[in-house]
């Protein structure tokens, strides 16, 4: 249970040292506006076209009789568009964290600035390019895992009573784990470690990322919040990187100037 509370306090840390720095809040809304604005359409098309979709998808159905093909079809429709939205959820924060690696990873390096006895931060010394291909080969590869669970998750909620009970929080701490992932990458791989160890690390951590992740999990089921949160969360997700490797930290007070030269 301490853990739990100690990976929400995260959140809340992260949300705190953005408040104190104006500017790099500002350059961290970017990339989840730019994101949001790209989902957004795609969910917009979906919902306009994605009747002519599954019709197209599905001419065996032509010649049923109504009201089953309208029914067959609707269902379909739906379920189309739930996964849709359960992908764009899961996705979400590996596209923006994508689209803003430069934004992330200056926000990080700068919490590694302020809350390090010495004032140093890790530095990655690989390229951007390849940075930002690294980056993009371990969301594909974290992606494929959380589609795996979506369809088990999707599947198992149509069981009677678990399905609508059980099956839901289940999703939210499995999006919860794979979000968490997703946002100490930008820390953990400048630190060079790899998509294998980084998995291990958190599994051995469980409890600290539930508490950190799931919370999570359900506020970006709010678009607009997603964007607004997401700085503070990189943050927050660095200090948390820096728990989970055991490095020392000035403490909290550290992201403050008083707190800097109390530590130097």
């Amino acid at each position: 249970m301490r853990d739990l509370g100690a990976g929400f306090s995260y959140l809340l840390k992260g949300q705190r040292w953005v408040a104190r720095h104006g500017k790099q809040y500002g350059f961290g809304l970017l990339p989840g506006l730019i994101t949001l604005v790209l989902y957004a359409a795609a969910l917009v098309a979906l919902a306009l076209w994605g009747t002519d979709l599954v019709a197209w998808a599905t001419p065996f159905a032509d010649d049923w009789s109504s009201p089953w093909i309208g029914l067959f079809r609707g269902f379909l429709t739906a379920v189309l568009f739930a996964l849709c939205l359960l992908l764009a959820v899961l996705t979400f924060t590996a596209v923006t964290l994508l689209i803003g690696q430069p934004f992330y990873e200056s926000l990080s390096e700068q919490v590694d600035r302020d809350v390090s006895p010495d004032g140093t931060a890790p530095e990655s010394d690989l390229p951007l390019y390849q940075e930002l291909w690294i980056s993009a080969r371990d969301s594909l590869r974290i992606v494929a895992r959380a589609a795996v669970w979506g369809v088990l998750l999707f599947a198992l909620g149509f069981i009677p009573v678990v399905g609508q009970t059980v099956v839901p929080v289940i999703g939210f701490v499995v999006t919860g784990f794979f979000l968490t992932e997703e946002l100490t990458a930008v820390a953990l791989q400048r630190r060079g470690v790899d998509l294998r160890d980084r998995l291990a690390l958190l599994r051995s951590r469980k409890t600290l990322v539930w508490g950190f992740g799931t919370p999570l999990s359900l506020a970006f089921l709010v678009p607009f919040v997603a964007v607004f949160l997401m700085p503070g969360v990189v943050a927050g997700a660095t200090l948390m990187a820096r728990d989970l490797l055991g490095e020392e930290s000035a403490g909290e007070d550290a992201a403050t100037p008083e707190g800097q030269q109390a530590a130097r």
